[in-house]
Formats: C-alpha cells, sequence, structure tokens
C-alpha cells in the first residue's frame, strides 16, 4: 500500500507541475517538480518512506530516458558538429571528473579519490529539460543550439560509463589504470557493437512479425517500449556497456518501419504521443524524487559533525564555480577554435565579446538534472566489504545543491545574458503570424503524406494532398484580409440553416430525427466557429431546440447499437437535407450581396465554400456505388491527415509560435472538418 501511495503522490505531482507551469512560465518546470518533492516529503513523511533501489533504478529511468533522447536526436546535425560535440560530451567530462575529483577529496579527505571522481562524473551530463524550456525564452543561435542537442545525447553515456568506473573503484579499493583502460575500451566499443547488433536484430523481427500480418498501434508502441530495457539488459548480461548499447539502439531507431502506409504512420504518431507522455513523467518523477531526497540528505549532511554547516553551503558553492569555470574555459578554448577553422560552409569572423557571449550561454545552459541525479541515486549504501559507503549522503547531498544552483542559474541567469527570443509578433501583425504558422501546419502535412504515399493508395493520397494544397492557398489569401466581417457572416450562415431546418422539420418535409442530428451539427460548428459559449444571449427556443437535440441524440445512439437498425436508410435524406439548406443559404447570400447588405468578397468567398459543399454532396449520391473503395481509402487517409494537422499544431504551441488561444482555434477547425468527415446517422 505505501508504494501505491508513493507513485499516486509522485503522479499527482507531476500532474499539478504540469498545471503550475503553464501559470508561472517565467520559472523553470524541474524547479516546480523539485519544489513539490520537498512539499510531499514535509508533509507526507509518515505516509511514505522514499527507498530508491539503485540498480533498478538506472535501468527504469536512465535506459528509456536516454532511448528517448537518442531516439528523437538530430543524425544529421550530429554529424555536421561531431567535433565541439564531442570535446564537450566526451572531453569536457574527462576534464571535468578529474579536476572536481581532485578538488573535492583535497576539500574532504574523507571522500576517496575515487568516490569524488564518481561525483565529477556524474556532473558530466546536462539535463534535457532545463535546455529545452530555455530555447523557448532565448535566443540561441543555430550550431550552439546543435551542439547543446547533440551534447545532451552523448554526455550523458560518457558520464555513467565514468561514473561507474570511478564508481567500481571506489566500492572494491582498488584502482589501476591500465586496468581500468582496457575495460573503459570494452565497455565502450562493446557497447557501440551490442546496440547495433540488437538494434539490427529487433529492426529483422519486427519484420518477420508485420509479415505474419500482426500490425497494430498496440503491439507497435508495447514493442518499442520494450525495446530499451530488453537492450540495456542484455547488454549489461555480456559485461559491456548497456547504456552506450541504447544509445545506438535510439540512434538507430530500429522499430521504425520503413515502408509508408497510413496504418503505419497512425502507429508512429500514437508512438510518438506514448514516448512523449512517458518521457515527461519520468524526467517529473526525477525531480520530484529529488525534492523529496533534499530534505533527508540535508538533515543527514547537517547533522554530521565532522563538517560544518557554513563549510557544507561553501563545498556546494565551490564545486559549481570549478564547474561552471571549467566549462566556460572549455567553450571559449572551443569558439576560439571555430572563429580561426569556420569550417567549409562557415563565416570567418573574429574572436571578440560576441564569441565570449556565446560561450558564456553554452556554459550557463549546461544545466544539471535528470541524468546527474538519477546516477548519483546509484550509489550503494554497503561497499563491497560490507561496510557503510564513505560519505555517501554528503555526496549526494552536494550533488543536489549544485544541481539546484545550475537550474537556477539557466533559469534567472541565462536570460538576462542571452537575448531574448524574438517572437514574430513583435515583428508582423498577429493575424499575419497566425497564417504564416498555419501555411507552415498545412506544408508539413502535405509534406509527411506525399513522404508516405503508395502505390495502391498514391491516387486517394493525392486527392487528400489536393485539398490541403487549396487550404494553403486560401491561408496565403488570408494573410492579407481581415477575417472578422468573415466570421460574423460565417455565423449568420449558420443560424440560416437553423432556420431552415426547423422550418422543414415543422412542415414535416424532413424526418424529425434527421432534422434535429442536423440541428445538433450546426450547433456545434456554431460553437467552433465562434470559440465562445457564454457571450450568446438566453433564448426559450434555443434552450427547447438543444435540449430536444440532445435527446433525439441520445436515443439515435441506443437505436444505432440495436440489431437490424434502419437508420442507414436516412443516409440520404440527411444528404438531401445538407444540399437544401445549402442551396438556401446561397440564395439569400446573393440576394443580400446584390442589395450591398454584405461585403461582395466575403459573400462571395462564403457562396463559393457553400457550392463545393453541394458539388461534393451530389457527386457522393451519384458516384457511390462505382467509387466506394477510393472514397474509403480517402477517408483513412484524410482522418489521418487531420491527426497530422493536429500533431502539427501541438509542436508549433511548443515551439511558441502561436499562443493558447491561437492553436485553440486551429484545434477547432481541425474538430470542424473531422466533424464534417464522421457526420453519418
Amino acid at each position: 500500500m505505501e508504494t501505491l501511495t508513493l507513485v499516486l503522490f509522485l503522479t499527482l505531482g507531476v500532474l499539478l507541475s504540469a498545471v503550475i507551469d503553464q501559470i508561472v512560465p517565467k520559472v523553470s518546470l524541474p524547479l516546480i517538480q523539485i519544489g513539490l518533492g520537498i512539499v510531499i516529503a514535509i508533509f507526507a513523511s509518515s505516509t511514505i518512506t522514499v527507498e530508491l533501489e539503485p540498480d533498478l533504478f538506472l535501468v527504469l529511468f536512465i535506459a528509456p530516458l536516454l532511448y528517448i533522447e537518442a531516439k528523437n536526436a538530430d543524425r544529421l546535425a550530429l554529424w555536421v558538429n561531431k567535433g565541439p560535440i564531442l570535446a564537450l560530451a566526451i572531453g569536457l567530462v574527462v576534464v571535468t571528473a578529474v579536476i572536481i575529483g581532485i578538488a573535492l577529496h583535497s576539500l574532504v579527505p574523507a571522500i576517496s579519490v575515487a568516490a569524488a571522481l564518481a561525483l565529477g562524473a556524474a556532473l558530466g551530463p546536462t539535463d534535457a529539460v532545463a535546455v529545452t524550456s530555455l530555447s523557448k525564452q532565448i535566443s540561441i543561435p543555430e550550431r550552439q543550439w546543435s551542439i547543446l542537442r547533440g551534447e545532451l545525447l552523448l554526455n550523458d553515456a560518457s558520464g555513467i560509463v565514468m561514473f561507474q568506473f570511478a564508481l567500481g573503484a571506489a566500492i572494491t579499493g582498488t584502482f589501476d589504470v591500465a586496468e581500468a583502460g582496457f575495460d573503459f575500451l570494452i565497455e565502450f566499443f562493446g557497447g557501440l557493437l551490442a546496440g547495433g547488433i540488437l538494434g539490427f536484430a529487433f529492426n529483422r523481427m519486427l519484420r518477420k512479425i508485420r509479415d505474419l500480418g500482426v500490425e497494430n498501434a498496440t503491439f507497435h508502441v508495447l514493442y518499442e517500449l520494450c525495446v530499451p530495457f530488453i537492450v540495456y539488459l542484455l547488454a549489461q548480461a555480456i559485461h559491456v556497456s548497456g547504456i552506450i548499447a541504447v544509445v545506438v539502439a535510439g540512434l538507430l531507431n530500429v522499430v521504425s518501419p520503413r515502408s509508408s502506409s497510413p496504418s503505419i504512420a497512425r502507429m508512429n504518431i500514437v508512438s510518438n504521443n506514448v514516448w512523449d507522455v512517458l518521457s515527461f513523467a519520468l524526467n517529473g518523477i526525477v525531480f520530484i524524487l529529488l525534492g523529496t531526497q533534499l530534505p533527508a540528505s540535508m538533515r543527514y549532511a547537517w547533522s554530521d559533525q565532522t563538517v560544518s554547516n557554513a563549510a557544507l553551503i561553501g563545498y556546494i558553492f565551490l564545486i559549481t564555480a570549478i564547474l561552471l569555470g571549467v566549462r566556460f574555459v572549455w567553450c571559449l578554448c572551443m569558439e576560439r577554435w571555430h572563429t580561426a577553422h569556420p569550417g567549409r560552409n562557415g563565416e570567418k569572423k573574429p574572436f571578440g565579446a560576441q564569441s565570449v557571449r556565446e560561450a558564456l550561454i553554452i556554459t550557463l545552459c549546461g544545466a544539471k538534472g535528470t541524468i546527474t541525479l538519477s546516477i548519483l541515486f546509484t550509489i550503494p549504501i554497503f561497499m563491497a566489504t560490507g561496510q557503510r559507503f564513505p560519505e555517501r549522503n554528503l555526496i549526494i547531498f552536494i550533488g543536489c545543491g549544485v544541481i539546484l544552483i545550475t537550474l537556477l542559474l539557466a533559469t534567472f541567469v541565462v536570460p538576462l545574458v542571452a537575448p531574448k527570443r524574438e517572437r514574430k509578433q513583435c515583428e508582423i501583425d498577429a493575424r499575419q503570424n497566425y497564417f504564416e504558422v498555419l501555411s507552415d501546419v498545412l506544408r508539413n502535412v502535405i509534406e509527411e503524406l506525399t513522404a508516405q504515399q503508395t502505390r495502391t493508395n498514391r491516387r486517394s493520397t493525392r486527392m487528400v494532398i489536393r485539398s490541403y494544397q487549396d487550404r494553403l492557398a486560401s491561408a496565403k489569401d488570408m494573410i492579407d484580409e481581415d477575417e472578422g466581417p468573415l466570421t460574423e457572416l460565417r455565423l449568420q450562415a449558420l443560424t440560416w440553416e437553423q432556420e431552415r431546418t426547423m422550418t422543414m422539420i415543422e412542415q414535416g418535409i424532413v424526418d424529425h430525427d434527421v432534422g434535429y442530428e442536423f440541428l445538433g451539427r450546426l450547433e456545434r460548428m456554431e460553437r467552433l466557429t465562434e470559440h465562445r459559449w457564454s457571450g450568446r444571449r438566453f433564448n426559450m427556443r434555443r434552450l427547447a431546440s438543444h435540449v430536444r437535440i440532445l435527446l433525439v441524440r441520445t436515443r439515435l445512439a441506443i437505436v444505432r447499437q440495436l440489431p437490424d437498425s434502419q437508420l442507414s436508410d436516412l443516409s440520404e435524406e440527411m444528404r438531401r437535407l445538407q444540399e437544401d439548406t445549402a442551396r438556401y443559404v446561397v440564395g439569400i447570400l446573393r440576394a443580400e450581396m446584390a442589395e450591398g447588405n454584405v461585403p461582395a468578397e466575403n459573400a462571395s468567398k462564403l457562396i463559393m465554400e457553400y457550392e463545393a459543399s453541394i458539388s461534393a454532396l451530389t457527386s457522393s449520391r451519384t458516384s457511390v456505388t462505382t467509387s466506394i473503395k477510393i472514397a474509403d481509402e480517402s477517408e483513412d487517409i484524410r482522418r489521418m491527415a487531420y491527426y497530422m494537422e493536429l500533431e502539427q499544431i501541438q509542436k508549433m504551441y511548443e515551439q511558441e509560435r502561436i499562443n493558447r488561444q491561437e492553436a485553440r482555434t486551429m484545434r477547432d477547425n481541425v474538430s470542424l472538418m473531422m466533424m464534417d468527415l464522421d457526420d453519418t446517422l
């Protein structure tokens, strides 16, 4: 029961942190989660006890987190910036570990050199969540951003491997440089080879399973979730680096299908969403666990009579200063080298204040977090001799303190040093930005559809692509237009449709089930179009109609589940009703435009939309028996395209190219189109 309570607290903490992050965007998410962990530790200490098993923590958190980072890595950027990335990810990690190890052992002789080296290695990896959140607030140059992303991936593996060697030496009490160097090479290159072989094997196995006809989203996602754990455990079983193997498997992206089809596209969308949720949850849980460990670590270290409290604080600040100082000098040397040797495509520029500023940005962006804390928790309580690991609490306390300080510096100091992110809303009109982002969304969907079309679905895919190209052209036209009057006219047209439908119901022209079903659809379209509900004035007739619609739709939903349902016979009547109301609105629009009551450009645009709808309704009625296969394929591909569009909208929102309201507007528009697609009795 205590484990269940802990899991519940951690889950609620992650969920609450997501809400607070939206309310207080200036404070980084890791700091919020650490604060929630401290609250849990203080107020729930009598209910739960957080005890972490090192080996389980390593495989449960580090393996999937590294796999996610490797899976999403930009392989081209890694290759282009391989020199500085390797310098930071391997060279800087080794140098930092050695310098911090020597310094910490000199300050606290009770901490062995090997244990101090282990802390230095643990402080090598930078935190992906902190760096990603910073990129939304400040303007990081493209080259520096690519280097930081590559460092995030590779220094995790190098830092963990070095930490494991140093920790092994600290536990056994023996350390042979030659033997350690040989073992390191075996672990490193053995991990590379194991990751490649296992990745290839998983890929072949998945293809064979698909050949048997087992190809669905559930299997695909569960298979992929198992990969990092199995790769890590198998690599460790043959005594090579499981961490390196997991990174290689992630870079190979072993479970990504190389063929393209709508079903595979849907599986990839589901897979990406699941990994996003898992990544957010794991990162959040680790930071909350950090918060839960801080009070205990502080209490043990604070009560240690061998080290004064002032000295403890001083150690944390000194180790942080050494860490950042070494990183700054290293980055400064890298910038100096880059200005002197820019490469083939680089532009040679003088080494000056701007180079120093960029080196300082990279330095302060190297905040420590999830991986550092994860591997610190793997320090065992007892050594091989049976004795307690010396100064374990002090090492973890210093590591936690360094994590906190680097996160605070990254959150509050980096925005002062780096230029603020120049949003398009500050450069151009917000409306123009909205349609430019929408154009990018549509363009990305077109590219994905084009890449995933096959010989069998080419005709249906091109039909959907053509509709997206039409929307893209309309979005470009709308950049210089004012949509307000058009929206008002669109709402008025929906009111005319509702009035026409009510009249036909009252006169018995249309079946009341079909009529109220269609009225419900019109009401949903109206809400999505105006993006508000509370602004409507109270109207008894509207309220009565709404209640009747709910009752009818509920009854129809029940009837559809009954055997021998005759509702399919009403689909033709629904099409006739839609066509009739559309022609009715077109007639009113033409009359209003002729009398000059509405702007001609808006009325003509709306008339074209309704006429296109009439044409589609007529076409679907006349060709239903001859093109049913193409229609079904087109419907599947269109639905897949809508999911792609929703995913692109979310990405634009996460990149802060649009705000929450604009993202909601785009999603509502997609919902309208999905309603159109799924509108069947």
